[in-house]
């Protein structure tokens, strides 16, 4: 197997979960019957340019089909979070009615609607069909493709040159890194600025957040593998923010590097000599991943069977794709939990792709008065505490995962 930037050959595994469905793969009560694919669902870390992968055993195009089940508009948090980034951004490069923006893997319009209450002209660029209906249906202008050179060159004939691309979550999300980052090149206006947010590597390992691995992550990206991949293709990394996003993100600023326009920040200087102290670039680093994540995995399944021993009833909230990782590698199926809450009705109905869980409405809590409620987006944990805070009128009490099991 071959690094996806470099063609390195890839001799070192960071982690085995060992396999799993696609965690966005969700069943309808028919297809319970039939056969599921599991694929395998390790990593591997470059040794030349330290960028940690995953085995390219599920297709795109298969992940990110007509029925995707992910909306980004869901999550009251996430929702809070673009508008201000929207509302920061716009001030930062003085965007106007006169500017450009495009968003890569814009979903159902959760971000562009804010450029658009603005009067800043923007574009949506969304493989997902069910997703783009619902921004289009926003007034948002949308493209219904994945996202590379060909259709960067499409754009650019049509003289769509951008003074700001951005995109969240999607850079770990592309299969060809090179063939997406060649693309940014290709439409960034002249001094046009690229914002690209995406999960920390070096905060996945210290945080144990093995469950936002899964087949839809092609990589896994550190400050220093980022600014490797965008120099190769001509786009110099002149600033970063870190977020409390996902367990800990990146928002990265680049900019074509031959444009002086921008100077290089201390904050960037700074992160990248932390990921080197830290041993982002010695293979060393990546060996104590496995382990504590067997360490979660073993006290889920401990808290779980002693639970159901004392009669005790636990559920989860929150389908998400991180939770489908976590359970699936714990081999944690609907004798342990019952079921899934999730807010969103494009799963509610549906059941968790490997485990079979149901996933249901808010009512079923109501419902049945459980014990205990495990939050599976530990990233929203507050959000959801504060959601469901009724349940401690009988006395229930919330768990997560990671990076360790704990009640609270």
């Amino acid at each position: 197997m071959k690094c996806r930037f470099c063609n390195n050959e890839l001799k070192h595994k960071c982690i085995d979960l060992v396999s799993s469905p696609p965690s966005n793969s969700f069943l309808s009560k028919n297809q319970l019957n039939e056969p599921e694919t599991f694929y395998p669902l390790k990593l591997w870390v470059c040794d030349k340019c330290w960028l940690v992968q995953i085995d390219e055993f599920k297709n795109a195009t298969e992940i990110f089909d007509n029925e995707y089940a992910y909306f980004s508009s869901y999550s009251k948090s996430w929702l809070e979070h673009s508008k201000k980034y929207v509302d920061m951004i716009s001030r930062k490069l003085q965007l106007d009615s006169d500017s450009y923006a495009i968003e890569i893997a814009s979903n159902d319009g959760y971000l562009l609607q804010y450029f658009q209450e603005k009067q800043i002209p923007c574009l949506g660029i969304e493989p997902t069909s069910n997703t783009a209906k619902v921004a289009k249906e926003k007034g948002i202008d949308v493209v219904e493709e994945f996202f590379g050179v060909s259709l960067a060159k499409q754009l650019n004939e049509q003289g769509k040159k951008a003074d700001l691309i951005l995109g969240n979550n999607v850079l770990a999300h592309v299969p060809d890194i090179n063939d997406f980052v060649a693309g940014l090149k290709i439409i960034l206006g002249p001094q046009g600025i690229v914002t690209m947010e995406f999960p920390h590597f070096m905060r996945l390992v210290e945080f144990n957040q093995f469950d936002t691995i899964y087949h839809e992550h092609f990589s896994y990206l550190s400050l220093i593998a980022v600014e490797r991949i965008f120099l190769g293709h001509g786009l110099e990394i002149f600033d970063v923010e870190e977020l409390v996003t996902h367990g800990g993100s990146l928002r990265i600023y680049a900019k074509h590097r031959e444009d002086e326009s921008r100077v290089v920040t201390t904050r960037l200087k700074e992160l990248e000599k932390e990921e080197i102290s830290r041993g982002i670039q010695k293979l060393s680093y990546y060996e104590s991943f496995q382990k504590a994540a067997d360490q979660v995995k073993f006290g889920v399944l401990s808290f779980l069977v002693e639970q159901k021993k004392n009669g005790k009833k636990v559920v989860a909230y929150g389908a998400a794709a991180k939770g489908n990782t976590l359970l699936n590698y714990c081999g944690v199926k609907k004798d342990l939990i019952p079921f899934v809450v999730d807010a969103s009705p494009h799963k509610q109905g549906k059941y968790l792709p490997g485990s079979h869980i149901p996933v249901v409405s808010e009512s079923e809590i109501h419902e049945i008065k459980p014990d205990y409620i495990i939050i599976l987006p530990w990233n929203i944990k507050d959000e959801v505490v504060s959601q469901l805070a009724y349940v401690r009128d009988w006395g229930g009490k919330f768990v997560v995962a990671i990076p360790k099991v704990e009640k609270f």
